[in-house]
């Protein structure tokens, strides 16, 4: 269609020129004392035309005449910015490598065709990020090679290039770099005083909070380490269990840093919700602040949850778990003001009852019975949970404890058998 127009438009412009050239008797005379030019209208308008190209192409020529020496040292700023992006790109490349003497040498080179470009007398846009660039990577290389030396004078260099208002995307980059270096020279206090340096914004990315965890764990800062690695699980930089797994394990570590009750309570505080409910953290908490003499009490409201789980749905923990829970409410129950209370002796009964085959519960309702001086009961349960036990520690506790009841019954021959029993355990 656009064709089609076009050659309308060229057969109407075609037909006008006829008609206007072959019917026009028109004539253009000049004066030029003491001459007389008598020209028609069509050669007339023709010449001036063809005046009026040439001028146009004359000036044309004039114009890229006069501006070659622009685009000749436009041509050399090309070729240097040329030179300087394929240094830069082999450095970028050795370093990938593992070539860091090579990639320092390439950054270096960058460097110096910025400069050389500088004296020159031209400026690029880009040239101070670019040099910030060169400089770490030149820092990066020779980190690498653990040449601290070198790697800090770079490092200062390019802090230097970055210090504008208008460079502090740069500037983060360089002080975070800064931060893993710091980091991988097991400096924890250097890595964290350039991360405090951050704004708040950035401090709060992803790369940054991967440093401050490290920097954390370093340096020992056990709740500094698990509030980080909290915010990393959130912004999905670890999956669901791995960060559960590695706040477990802090959570383990704050406990287990705490020496006396006061700093157990502080520590388990600290914790959130979902963390008071890891069976492995609460059996922690509460078998240290039994160790400390803390209250009974407390530690028994802390593994309530716990227990409360296993028996809403019993494969909730496992075997290993089970016994844990088993030992830590019976060394409570083995204080001085420990005695088990009414409302703990009916959750025991009531979950032995529900699961009379559970040999744990078996076991745990058995040293129930013991401290409470049912001795016929308690010798019944013992000796049904002998069968089925697989942990020797608890097997051997059952023994200890038959033996015990034998001797309040002055039946020594059985406390005696029960001891031997104990001694294969």
């Amino acid at each position: 269609m656009r064709v089609a127009l076009w050659l309308m438009a060229l057969f109407a412009v075609a037909v006008a020129s006829a008609l206007f050239a072959g019917n026009n008797a028109g004539t253009v005379t000049l004066f030029l004392p003491p001459h007389r030019v008598d020209l028609s209208l069509n050669l007339f308008l023709l010449l001036l035309a063809a005046g009026f190209l040439t001028l146009h192409l004359a000036m044309r020529a004039l114009s890229a005449l006069t501006n070659i020496p622009h685009q000749a040292r436009n041509w050399r700023l090309q070729q240097k910015e040329r030179a300087m992006h394929t240094t830069l790109l082999d450095s970028l490349l050795h370093l990938a490598a593992g070539r860091y003497v090579r990639a320092r040498k390439a950054a270096e080179l960058v460097i110096s065709l910025e400069d050389s470009l500088k004296r020159s007398g031209e400026r690029l846009a880009y040239g101070g990020r670019l040099r910030t660039l060169s400089h770490v990577l030149a820092a990066e290389s020779a980190h690498a090679l653990q040449n601290r030396s070198l790697r800090d004078n770079h490092f200062q260099l390019a802090l230097q290039e970055a210090a504008g208002r208008e460079s502090q995307d740069v500037r983060e980059g360089v002080q975070l770099r800064g931060a893993q270096w710091a980091l991988d020279d097991r400096d924890a206090p250097a890595a964290v005083q350039w991360l405090d340096q951050l704004p708040q914004g950035a401090s709060r990315r992803t790369l940054a909070l991967r440093l401050r965890f490290r920097a954390a764990r370093q340096s020992g800062q056990l709740q500094l380490a698990l509030e980080t690695v909290r915010l990393l699980t959130k912004h999905r930089a670890y999956s669901e269990a791995a960060g559960k797994s590695i706040a477990r394990g802090l959570a383990i570590e704050l406990i287990r840093s705490a020496h006396d009750s006061v700093q157990i309570q502080r520590a388990w505080d600290s914790l959130d919700s979902a963390e008071q409910q890891v069976p492995e953290v609460v059996f922690e908490a509460a078998e240290r602040l039994l160790a400390h003499g803390g209250a009974v009490a407390v530690s028994r409201q802390w593994l309530l949850p716990v227990w409360d789980t296993m028996v809403q749905r019993h494969d909730a923990l496992t075997l290993a778990q089970r016994e844990r829970l088993a030992r830590v409410l019976e060394r409570g129950f083995a204080a001085a003001d420990g005695a088990p209370d009414a409302a703990w002796l009916s959750r025991i009964e009531t979950a032995q009852m529900s699961n009379p085959r559970d040999a744990v519960l078996q076991y745990l309702a058995g040293v129930v019975c013991m401290r409470l001086s049912l001795w016929g009961k308690s010798q019944q349960l013992f000796k049904q949970s002998l069968a089925m036990l697989q942990d020797s520690e608890l097997a051997r506790d059952t023994w200890l404890a038959l033996a015990q009841m034998a001797e309040q019954r002055q039946d020594m021959a059985a406390a005696a058998q029960a001891y031997r029993e104990a001694a294969k355990r």
